[in-house]
């Protein structure tokens, strides 16, 4: 089974390493996108290492982000959003994830 990944402000890390991925404990800081409000009900994952680079340079949180691995998550369980990224339609244990990578400064142009 592949591994995923999950890109979020380091600030939602003691959240997720509590409850796991739950779209819907969102607000200790903004997603991704810079959205305030979860786009989709259920958790991104990036399919690969390059797309976990390109969440990890669209960063618009306002500080340093983490990159969780994902484990038990199946290619065929996630959804495609409109705006062409996959989500798992539902939350993902703690027991699924490792920290890879922790306190990731954003990336300056």
């Amino acid at each position: 089974m592949p591994s995923h990944f999950h890109v979020t402000s380091a600030l939602n890390r003691v959240s997720i390493t509590r409850f796991g991925l739950d779209w819907r404990r969102m607000g200790a800081a903004p997603g991704i996108a810079g959205s305030h409000r979860p786009e989709q009900q259920g958790c991104f994952l990036a399919l690969d290492d390059f797309e976990c680079e390109w969440f990890v340079r669209m960063n618009n949180t306002g500080g340093p982000v983490d990159v969780w691995e994902v484990h038990g998550i199946e290619a065929d369980d996630l959804v495609l959003s409109p705006e062409g990224h996959h989500y798992f339609p539902g939350t993902i244990a703690a027991a699924q994830l490792r920290l890879a990578r922790r306190d990731v400064p954003p990336v300056r142009s």
